[in-house]
């Protein structure tokens, strides 16, 4: 390996959360002069950022450090597993270092111990939208870290901390930088958006000379003005969020809105000291959809959560069946190592956890299929992911609707899309649809 060209391998698994932390790590490497690899192997050392969460993600965290080892032997361990160094270093003792997330100065801390910068950056050595794992036509916008929520199934607040708001300005111009650079598309993500600047007081910053306030409806109403679409992730049902609903309406930012309701039934969601857990959602929901007749709503749940009875999970799926919702993710309690509710009484059986998700994926299934059969016949506007050229010379793209974010919604299948690339616009008639994703070509005269 040559002295004066350092190399660095880095893997990163886990949310975007996780994902925002790792391309701040990556553009601070490369702002340095380190070449960055995704590969362990012919690299100076290797960072891999980790997930803790769940069991399985601090099992496939666990895995990839190992291999990293195995096929490096130099590997600096970060993320949210990081939190928990004694797991890490017990797993793997000869790690060079273990940082928790969102520590920057102490991965690069790290990496100048183990394999020292030979020479101070030059300024165009990175783009100024920083360097990114995702496609050039989207981008993640982080901001916020942490969170002042204790829900007894969570650990991340003692992985990341109480919620720190980023500045405004800082927040905006990022967001002008990756437009600037090509961006289509900027989905808004924390551990909480709705609680933006809670910690700050919503106290203003300036953006372009002007004064912002802290706080998510004018944020959204900023972003508003870069011309791209802008989608809200990780949204708590909080009164205040009713305002930025009008926004959707006039087509400013994307009408979609990520809310992580959890479950329906009120004994649960108090169990799991849910922020909110009071709100009738079903009425915020129909408020929501008077104003915006076209708002796509996603949410995710938990089934078998300590104590819950067949009329706590009955009741979960009734509110399924009222609510309506377009996206939904389900998943089954786990039990995570560090969790207040592991000490609940009345804990689940596995099969009947397993045999509830079943019962409700069908019901929801049933759902998602009914509202993308009326989607047949319409125009939506699409944007284009990917384009591939087919055995018989034919191009087919896959793109997203307004109603599906990247990689956890469905999809668009595009015929007759030659000459399209990702990151174009397009308008596509829909032909067909599934449980989960549409078909669709040019518009039809």
């Amino acid at each position: 390996m040559s002295l004066s060209n350092p190399k660095v391998g880095f893997v990163s698994l886990g949310c975007p959360k996780a994902g925002s932390d790792a391309e701040r790590i990556l553009t601070q490497l490369r702002a340095e002069g380190y070449e960055i690899s995704g590969s362990y192997e012919e690299v100076d050392l290797v960072v891999v950022n980790t997930c803790g969460f769940i069991d399985s993600a601090v099992e496939e965290s666990l895995d990839a450090i190992g291999e990293a080892i195995k096929k490096n032997g130099k590997v600096i361990v970060t993320g949210c597993l990081g939190a928990k160094k004694s797991v890490v270093e017990a797993a793997h003792p000869s790690v060079l270092a273990v940082t928790g997330p969102h520590a920057l100065e102490e991965v690069m801390a790290a990496v100048h111990a183990n394999l020292p910068k030979l020479h101070e950056p030059f300024i165009d050595l990175v783009p100024p939208q920083g360097i990114r794992l995702t496609p050039n036509h989207y981008a993640y916008l982080k901001i916020s870290e942490g969170c002042n929520h204790r829900c007894s199934f969570c650990i991340i607040p003692s992985m990341r901390g109480d919620l720190v708001s980023r500045p405004i300005g800082e927040v905006l111009n990022e967001a002008e930088n990756l437009v600037k650079a090509g961006v289509s598309e900027i989905l808004v993500i924390s551990q909480d958006t709705s609680a933006y600047g809670v910690d700050v007081k919503y106290r203003p910053g300036f953006w372009n000379g002007r004064p912002v306030k802290t706080r998510m409806t004018e944020l959204s109403q900023a972003l508003s003005e870069l011309g791209v679409w802008v989608r809200l992730h990780y949204v708590y049902p909080y009164p205040h969020v009713d305002e930025v609903i009008p926004l959707m309406a006039d087509g400013l930012i994307l009408p979609y809105l990520d809310v992580p309701f959890q479950h329906a039934s009120p004994r649960i969601l108090k169990a799991m000291k849910r922020p909110a857990h009071a709100e009738n959602n079903l009425a915020r929901i129909k408020a929501w959809r008077e104003i915006c007749p076209d708002i796509t709503v996603r949410s995710t749940f938990i089934a078998g959560f300590p104590g819950e009875t067949e009329d706590d999970f009955k009741m979960l799926l009734d509110f399924l069946e009222e609510a309506q919702l377009d996206r939904v993710g389900c998943f089954t309690y786990s039990a995570v190592d560090g969790a207040k509710a592991n000490e609940l009484p009345n804990h689940v059986p596995e099969e009947v956890k397993q045999e509830r998700l079943a019962r409700f994926m069908e019901v929801q299934e049933r759902i998602s299929a009914a509202k993308l059969q009326t989607k047949i016949g319409t125009l939506q506007t699409v944007l284009v992911d990917e384009v591939n050229q087919l055995e018989d010379g034919s191009f087919e793209a896959i793109g997203r609707t307004k109603a599906d974010a990247p990689e956890i919604d469905g999809v668009v299948y595009l015929d007759d899309a030659e000459g399209l690339s990702p990151g174009d616009f397009v308008e596509v008639q829909i032909t067909k649809a599934d449980g989960h994703d549409l078909w669709g070509g040019p518009p039809q005269d």
